[in-house]
């Protein structure tokens, strides 16, 4: 079986696989951990779905589609005029969905052995977690679960981080904040609380690069009408120069100072005195950071809001957990943190957490029941043969040990011995009676399963033969309370 965990994001998607001990993360044609969740089709009916789309949908926003996540679970209709088609949001996240499928090794795409979790914000109500399914059964793409991007981020945290706690997921995605809290205990996760700000988001941010360094620099450098942003004639003036916004913003993430830029051959636009028009702007993170100030701090106020109802303090919480791609900004996580005076993971890449973490869970899921519900936790094997015994033990544990308890039948092999050795360490329990209720403490070595192997031997010390000899206990990530 092959697990698959799906982050279906309203800007971007993620899809990564888990095999019980490492996750793999399958990049786009680009070789970009994430796809955007955008379609384009041309004047041929071309259609193309991504990071192509999305560059075209800068100049051509009617043969566009974009942000349609926003209407899942709606009768919205997608409509894309310029070539006259119309989809529903549910076809359009389709396509997203076999997009990202197609990124699978064929081998993994064609064995009819997958099971793949797609994850959905903490806020979809039922319409729209149904919207979702129907979604993934148009792409294809066979046994499909949900579950909340939160608990999926907190998950991907855990499979690296063993303690308990109480995590705040701060997922600032492109046009939302999403905040939640939830509790890891014993290895299961539960959603507390969540919050959030509707309208703030890395759209935002791009939108006070372009009113504050991007317009005043065209009026500075360039005849145009005060009714710039209005205009008609300079639609895709603006439109080019919010996407170069976005990708300075993005540099800005990796060192002190971008360049907002567009050749006068991309924009190919004319101002009113008809000269070419070009984007060669320089900007400072300093710059920056004064710009998106007071959106950042509308999502401290969110967050302390969401602690606040939840009825917890910063004192409370773990690790803050960073989610989407305005995070990506170290600026902007060092503020967020130091404010609500919390700890940020740094476990986890903010753009494929939720994916990964889908992923993890996808494994716990035993994909045999109709209802998608966790594999059974409890392990049994009877040794068989002459000896009337029996093995119990924790099949599925997040812990780092796992106890054997064994069930001996009244008179059966007086004064006989029994052993425990780890198939992957060697490690080896040594001799011990053979009794009703006798035990042992195994260490899992590695995530995933762990081998072990049970011996019995007489009171001569001969062994004797068990028709069932091996215990298989799988060391998991966290799981869903």
């Amino acid at each position: 079986m092959k697990y698959i965990g799906i982050d279906l994001g309203t800007t971007n998607s993620a899809i990564s696989s888990f095999d019980g001990e490492r996750i793999h993360l399958y990049k786009s044609p680009e070789q970009h951990d994430v796809t955007p969740s955008a379609i384009f089709i041309d004047k041929r009916g071309g259609k193309y779905i991504g990071a192509r789309a999305y560059r075209n949908s800068a100049r051509s926003p009617n043969n566009s589609a974009t942000l349609f996540k926003r209407f899942m679970g709606t009768s919205t209709p997608v409509k894309l005029p310029a070539v006259d088609v119309t989809m529903t949001p549910e076809e359009c996240s389709a396509e997203v969905l076999r997009m990202l499928f197609g990124y699978l090794p064929e081998d993994i795409r064609g064995s009819g052995e997958t099971g793949t979790v797609i994850t959905v914000p903490a806020a979809f109500n039922q319409m729209q977690k149904d919207a979702t399914m129907a979604a993934a059964d148009m792409a294809g793409i066979g046994r499909v679960a949900l579950m909340q991007e939160p608990v999926a981020a907190v998950m991907s945290v855990m499979r690296q981080r063993r303690n308990d706690g109480i995590f705040l997921v701060y997922d600032l995605g492109g046009g939302t904040l999403d905040v939640a809290i939830a509790d890891s205990t014993g290895g299961k996760v539960n959603l507390l609380a969540h919050g959030g700000v509707a309208m703030c988001g890395g759209r935002d941010f791009d939108r006070a690069l372009f009113d504050n360094v991007v317009k005043p620099w065209l009026f500075d450098n360039f005849d145009l009408p005060d009714d710039l942003s209005v205009n008609p004639k300079y639609k895709a003036l603006i439109r080019v120069a919010t996407l170069a916004a976005e990708q300075a913003k993005i540099e800005l993430s990796q060192k002190d100072e971008a360049v907002i830029n567009a050749p006068d051959t991309e924009i190919s636009v004319r101002d009113e005195a008809g000269e070419e028009i070009y984007l060669d702007i320089p900007v400072q993170r300093r710059r920056y950071d004064d710009l998106i100030a007071s959106k950042v701090e509308e999502s401290i106020q969110a967050t302390r809001e969401t602690l606040e109802k939840a009825g917890l303090t910063a004192n409370d919480i773990e690790r803050i957990v960073f989610v989407g791609g305005p995070t990506q900004y170290l600026p902007l996580r060092d503020k967020v943190a130091q404010e609500l005076a919390i700890a940020a993971s740094t476990e986890v890449n903010p753009m494929t957490a939720v994916a990964e973490g889908a992923a993890v869970f996808a494994e716990s899921i035993d994909w045999t029941s109709q209802s998608r519900g966790r594999k059974n936790a409890r392990g049994t094997i009877s040794a068989g043969g002459s000896l009337d015994l029996t093995i119990n033990y924790n099949a599925r544990t997040p812990d780092i040990k796992a106890r054997v308890v064994l069930k001996v039948g009244a008179g059966s092999a007086m004064g006989a011995e029994f052993q425990i050795d780890s198939l992957d360490t060697g490690w080896s329990s040594g001799r011990i009676e053979l009794k009703d209720g006798a035990g042992v403490e195994l260490a899992l070595s590695k995530p995933g399963e762990n081998l072990f192997k049970i011996f019995v031997f007489d009171s001569n010390g001969a062994p004797i033969s068990l028709k069932e000899d091996k215990i298989v206990i799988s060391r998991t990530a966290a799981s869903i309370d």
